[in-house]
């Protein structure tokens, strides 16, 4: 039989291992910026643009998948850029965005995948490989 300490202690560790994974994809999110977004395409590295939400709960799916890719080797060369759909509304007619959760890849300038609302690890690890 449970007891009620074993209950609570149970239930804080399982909360403190969610906020801790969730401290850890937020860390994987870094602002766009213009200037190293460029440089980076002028280099012809692959670049990830991550379209979120802090509401959207598609973008919360995500975090986690897109946090385990990036730690791969084969990504390791990846720079990934965040956009807030909220309050960068000029970044998102740039690049011709309409939703959250909305993932976008280059290999240098080229654009080369787009994907919206996916949480299939499967298909979001190719279409990062279509960067590379």
């Amino acid at each position: 039989m449970l007891n009620r300490r074993y209950v609570f202690g149970a239930v804080l560790a399982i909360a403190a291992a969610f906020s801790l994974s969730l401290f850890a994809c937020a860390k994987d999110k870094t602002p766009f910026d213009q200037t190293a977004f460029e440089a980076a395409q002028t280099a012809g590295k692959p670049i990830l643009i991550e379209v979120t939400a802090s509401w959207c709960p598609t973008c919360k799916a995500q975090a986690p998948i897109l946090s385990r890719l990036k730690s791969k080797p084969r990504f390791k060369e990846l720079i990934s850029f965040n956009i807030d759909f909220d309050t960068q509304k000029a970044l998102l007619r740039k690049f011709g965005v309409r939703t959250q959760s909305t993932l976008i890849v280059f290999k240098g300038k080229q654009e080369t995948g787009r994907s919206t609302g996916d949480t299939d690890p499967i298909s979001i690890e190719a279409l990062l490989a279509k960067a590379i």
